[in-house]
């Protein structure tokens, strides 16, 4: 692969980009060229934050062919600026992505220290009209999901696959492949198959770019 495709690494709620670190690393080894995007939900409006993160991507991506890779909120996050790109990525890989107001945030949503911690972006993970009003990306798309959460009669999942966040179902978008790893959501984004995964879809995308030019 060239060392020409950018990808564009966002992390979750409550994380920094130190939590990206581990993948952003090996993506690197495979030839790309890895930008990392830092914010604060207790500090940050979303409007505010999705202003950033489009500049962020058009300055980090120049003239470059990109992808993108958003793990929890950062995939939400990268969602919602999706069709406002000056250029749209080639591939767009969401970890552990909430595809609806989820079990785990509507729970939270009126906890006095989640309001505190997660500001405006964490409310409106538990918000229905916001969640699916969420554009679908327009270009190669993959989810990981985790299926390392605990799994009992007594548990708040029961018997369905889950992160321990996130149930396997919550991340479904509609004709968007599903690709589970039995990781638990605070640590999926440092399983190695996801960074194969990605090698291997955006070394074909390199390809291609190389074959048109």
């Amino acid at each position: 692969m060239s060392a020409g495709v950018r990808v564009i690494l966002v992390h979750g709620l409550g994380r920094t980009p130190v939590s990206m670190l581990v993948l952003a690393a090996r993506l690197r080894a495979r030839g790309l060229q890895p930008a990392l995007f830092a914010y604060s939900a207790t500090f940050e409006t979303f409007s505010g934050c999705r202003r950033r993160l489009c500049r962020f991507i058009d300055r980090s991506a120049g003239h470059a062919p990109f992808i993108v890779v958003g793990h929890s909120l950062g995939a939400v996050l990268l969602r919602s600026v999706h069709t406002e790109l000056p250029r749209a990525p080639q591939a767009c890989f969401l970890i552990a992505p909430p595809a609806q107001a989820c079990r785990a945030a509507r729970a939270l949503a009126a906890n006095p220290l989640f309001r505190l911690a997660a500001g405006e972006m964490g409310q409106l993970l538990a918000d229905p009209a916001f969640m699916n009003a969420l554009p679908l990306p327009g270009c190669t798309t993959r989810i990981y999901a985790g299926t390392g959460g605990p799994v009992g009669p007594w548990l708040p999942f029961g018997y369905e696959p889950n992160d321990g966040i996130l149930s396997v179902r919550e991340t479904v978008m509609p004709g968007i492949p599903v690709i589970t790893i039995k990781w638990l959501h605070t640590f999926i984004m440092n399983a190695a198959v996801i960074a194969d995964d990605i090698g291997r879809v955006a070394s074909g995308l390199d390809h291609a770019v190389e074959e048109r030019s």
